[in-house]
Formats: C-alpha cells, sequence, structure tokens
C-alpha cells in the first residue's frame, strides 16, 4: 500500500529536490505540493495523507505553529536549514528531522522509519475493528453470539435463526442486514434462505452442503462460484 505524501515547503529549490527524491521511491504517492501552511490546510483536508514533509520557517504560520494547529496530523518529517529546532519537532512526534541539504540516503531512513510507523498503525486500526460477536435481540434481551460459534443462518421471511452448537436463536432482521454483518472471509450466503459458517462445513453432497447437524442447499447457478469460495478459502 502506497503512503500518500504531501510537501510543505515555499523555497522552489527545495520542493523540486524533493519531489525528485520521493518519484524515486516506490512506495511513496505524492499528492499535494504547498508552498505554505495555508494551502497544506486546504490539502490535508481533501487528500487526507498519511505523511507530511514539513519546512519549519514559513512565512505567516511557522511548520511548528501548523502542526501543533492541527487536531489529527498526519505523520511528519521536517525539513529546515536550521538544526536548533530538532528538540521541539521531537517534542511533537516527529519521525524524523532532514537538516538541509540532506542526500537521499539521508532522505531513504527517513521515508524507511515512515513505512515503519504507516504499517504498524494500519496493523492497529485492523485488528481494532476485527469484530469476533454480534448482538441479538432474541426474546427481548440482547444476546452475544460469538461468530466462531455460529453453525448456519437461515432466513425465515423477516426474520432469521442463527443455529449454534448450543441452540438456535431467532431474532427480527433481515438476511441482507445480518450478511452485512458477518465478517466476509468467515461466513458466505450460499443461498436466498441460507448463511454458512466457512470453517464449519463437512463437505459437499449432491446440491447440499453437509454442516453437520444439517445439509444446507445451494443455489444451482452459483455452485461454481461456492464451490471455489469453499476451496479457496
Amino acid at each position: 500500500m502506497k503512503i500518500r505524501t504531501i510537501i510543505v515547503e515555499d523555497e522552489p529549490l527545495a520542493r523540486e529536490g524533493l519531489k525528485s527524491y520521493i518519484r524515486e521511491i516506490d512506495f511513496l504517492d505524492l499528492v499535494g505540493t504547498c508552498e505554505n501552511a495555508l494551502e497544506a490546510n486546504d490539502v490535508i483536508s481533501s487528500e487526507n495523507p498519511d505523511l507530511m514533509f514539513l519546512d519549519i520557517q514559513m512565512p505567516k504560520i511557522t511548520g511548528l505553529d501548523f502542526l501543533k494547529s492541527l487536531k489529527k496530523p498526519p505523520l511528519v518529517i521536517f525539513t529546515t536549514a536550521y538544526p536548533n529546532y530538532a528538540l521541539q519537532g521531537f517534542e511533537l512526534d516527529v519521525i524524523d528531522y532532514l537538516v538541509k541539504p540532506y542526500p537521499f540516503d539521508r532522505f531513504l531512513k527517513a521515508v524507511n522509519k515512515a513505512r515503519e510507523i504507516h504499517q504498524l498503525k494500519g496493523q492497529k486500526h485492523h485488528q481494532e475493528n476485527i469484530k469476533d460477536h454480534i448482538f441479538l435481540k432474541v426474546d427481548n434481551v440482547l444476546k452475544r453470539i460469538n461468530f466462531e460459534d455460529i453453525l448456519y443462518i437461515e432466513g425465515m421471511e423477516n426474520y432469521v435463526a442463527v443455529h449454534t452448537n448450543e441452540g438456535r436463536y431467532i431474532t427480527l432482521m433481515t438476511m441482507k442486514s445480518m450478511e452485512e454483518n458477518l465478517p466476509s472471509q468467515e461466513f458466505l450466503r450460499v443461498h436466498k434462505t441460507y448463511i454458512i459458517s466457512k470453517p464449519k462445513v463437512k463437505g459437499i453432497v449432491g446440491n447440499e452442503i453437509d454442516m453437520g447437524l444439517k445439509k444446507v442447499p445451494f443455489s444451482r447457478s452459483r455452485r461454481n462460484e461456492i464451490i471455489e469460495a469453499l476451496v479457496g478459502g
């Protein structure tokens, strides 16, 4: 995955130098080039960059003050001719501090650090958004059902029946809504009235899927697609 990057730099030569460096890095995608913080403010709102190369000494507002003003700033690498700002930069959790003129190998070290942090943030975000359960209203009680306990789900007009090893739970919900609340990597809708748990499949017999306690029919028109989804994972 590419890192969406912007440059905030008032010196034309420095901007062009950064552009040429960025073009050499295949995991960087330059989505904006700004001459000052006011331009950058608009670009951040519209492009939502992952990484910002930010000069410190700029007209109207410094890079330091601009960074302090952002509620959710992207990752930041300072680029400046003034090494005396380094401590302030790191107090603001910037990734790195490049003092002009900096060679390509120093730039590469900084962006590799940015990539590592970006990947870690992405993994953390993914883990935080992984759900392992669903809450269903069953007999006026909210019942927590873990995905790993579900065998299959059966549609019953405006209701669905969730079949687990512990029993069957009926709740007012459409099959479409239920499908949208299940992780697609674990569940597969095989028929207009059936969703199955892929890890619980015992085998395929004719036009039915053996779920152990029950054989579930699947759509004949989607036979190849369904078999491929089950065999492939």
